[in-house]
């Protein structure tokens, strides 16, 4: 039975305390490693060493960093098929979509931030000719990073790059339901030299963990991506504090289909950003609405096409959709599946737990199901699922379709599907979403702001915003 260990002061720890937690296999519902079961005294441990860590840290050159970066980026590339392997048999998602996504993405994260920071550059204000006002940003010190289960290195990575880049020492939070590529990271950094406390990785649950970091007051920032009502629960303990926070939270985002769009590329992408990952992404779109005339073709096609989504073992080639990640989220989203029917929806097809033979025999998989005749107020089509669960609803006019679509209290992301240019900007423009996708879903430029409005989050991640996010501005005033 493999130990996750906490990697803390450029050492592999267990908990202080000595207890663990148990780590099944999602495909299996077996046991297949234990995890640290820290709390705040560990995440003491990890504040002390990324405090002492701090000053040479933010003193070495922005180009120094940037080649850490770029050895930890290639240290991952080195054992790719590993982390892959490792992020399949954590989460249950397929291993082809590991490979291709979630392991690249982590590395590109890495290199995207280690040339971002030998870009970043000053302000200066001219104040005509009576003073010279100039912008210095220096990093904030020790920053705390909680990251989520459902892309686990991804989001890990999309966190503590920008924050090391600029000069910062990290205590971060992997999810405790998908901890291994985060081990994997830890001893990556061993390899490639990255300074002892300059990353810190404390193991462990939400209420010990997280609770401890949001409260610590040596901690400077929180940049963490999860559930709304953790979000809130973070932003009520540090907010106080005056901390900087940076929160991007659930979504449930429409996808607006018009009878003028592209009909096999809408078709393609749809079933993509239905059932992608399972459907556990936040910028999943499970509210699709398309135009009536559109309604039933689109329909029957989509039906037909999610019908031949292939669920099965994650690590065996072919397969479409894994397992979900947990028996609480299995039991949760059968759970919405129950209530769609309640509320009066018809099950197109899926519905049901999946049943994959042989080794998965007992693994947490559901169909990918496709649910009609829901009203846009109802629960499901309300509350984020975050599973294989996709409504399909028609509309007549842009008016209609749009307070569907803003309809909810998430705002995260959105997609719109049509030929017509001047509506694609209309309409886009009247979203209340902080990223809508025009004829595409989940293209993605690192250099953009990623974020959410209303309950989907407060600040903005990517590019930039996020080397600024991890920095404090300083004016410097010189009279001429």
């Amino acid at each position: 039975m493999e130990k996750v260990l906490n990697y803390i002061g450029g050492e592999l720890l267990p908990a202080r305390g000595g207890g663990w937690l148990d780590k099944p296999e999602p495909a299996t519902a077996e046991t297949y490693a234990h995890v640290p079961d820290s709390d705040a005294s560990d995440v003491q441990h990890a504040v002390e060493a990324a405090a002492r860590a701090f000053p040479a840290w933010a003193a070495t050159p922005a180009t120094e960093r940037s080649r850490m970066l770029r050895r930890i980026a290639d240290g991952i590339r080195s054992r790719l098929d590993a982390f892959a392997r490792a992020e399949s048999i954590d989460t249950g998602k397929p291993l082809s979509v590991a490979s291709t996504v979630d392991i690249p993405r982590s590395i590109l994260n890495f290199e995207f931030f280690a040339d971002a920071v030998t870009q970043f550059s000053s302000e200066a204000h001219q104040t005509d000719d009576v003073a010279l006002n100039y912008t210095l940003r220096a990093p904030l010190g020790v920053v705390g990073c909680i990251s989520p289960w459902n892309l686990p290195l991804y989001l890990l990575t999309w966190k503590i790059a920008p924050a090391l880049a600029m000069g910062n020492c990290v205590v971060a939070k992997p999810s405790e339901v998908t901890p291994m590529t985060a081990y994997l990271l830890a001893q990556v950094c061993r390899d490639v030299g990255l300074p002892p406390g300059v990353l810190n990785l404390v193991h462990g649950l939400g209420p010990k963990v997280g609770a401890a970091m949001s409260e610590h007051p040596d901690i400077s920032a929180i940049s963490f991506t999860g559930s709304t009502r953790t979000g809130a629960e973070i932003a009520r303990v540090a907010a106080p504090a005056f901390k900087k926070l940076s929160l991007e939270m659930g979504g449930k985002n429409p996808n607006v289909i018009f009878a003028d769009c592209d009909f096999d590329e809408a078709l393609a992408t749809t079933l993509r950003s239905s059932f992608a990952n399972q459907g556990q992404i936040c910028l999943c779109g499970p509210r699709i609405f398309v135009q009536r005339p559109l309604y039933e073709r689109f329909k029957e096609a989509l039906v037909t096409r999610t019908r031949a989504l292939k669920v099965g073992d994650p690590l065996e080639a072919g397969t479409d959709q894994g397992a979900l990640v947990s028996q609480p989220h299995f039991d949760k989203v059968l759970g919405y599946v129950s209530l769609a029917k309640q509320e009066g929806g018809r099950i197109l097809t899926g519905g049901q737990r999946a049943n994959v033979p042989g080794r998965c025999r007992n693994g947490w998989f559901v169909e990918p199901t496709l649910i009609e005749g829901l009203d846009a107020g109802c629960r499901t089509n309300q509350e984020e699922i975050f599973g294989p669960v996709a409504s399909i609803t028609p509309f007549d006019s842009e008016d209609e379709v749009l307070a569907w679509a803003n309809s909810t209290r998430y705002g995260l992301a959105a997609s719109v599907w049509t030929q017509d240019v001047k509506r694609a900007h209309r309409f886009a423009s009247r979203l209340h979403s902080g990223i809508v996708w025009v004829n595409t879903w989940m293209l993605r430029d690192l250099r953009t702001p990623f974020g959410g409005v209303k309950d989907s989050g407060v600040g903005r991640e990517g590019g930039w915003d996020a080397l600024r996010f991890f920095t404090e501005p300083k004016n410097v005033c010189i009279k001429l």
